[in-house]
């Protein structure tokens, strides 16, 4: 979620607080979330600002690209709800 000073383009300015906060409630509406479970937390800078907001999940290290909250969607339901990959989203 970081938002860069210098003016140079940032997940700040791609939407990314919109996307984790959406991803939180998505997580909180699957009851998905909690201790042992997800956790749907923010993070600086992962060096591809340039690039748009990214998403990672851990312990996998998988990383994702997303355009909107359907994409985030998608990640949650396919990925963090029944463990398959979305390819067409990883980076």
């Amino acid at each position: 979620m970081n938002k860069r000073d210098d003016g140079r383009n940032s997940c700040g300015d791609h939407g990314a607080e919109v996307a984790q906060k959406h991803a939180k409630k998505r997580c909180k509406e699957l009851d998905i979330n909690g201790p042992g479970k997800v956790r749907i937390n923010q993070a600086g800078c992962l060096d591809r600002c340039e690039e748009g907001p990214v998403l990672v999940v851990y312990p996998e290290g998988t990383w994702y690209t997303y355009v909107d909250t359907s994409d985030i969607d998608e990640i949650v339901d396919s990925h963090l709800v029944n463990g398959v990959v979305v390819d067409r989203l990883k980076i």
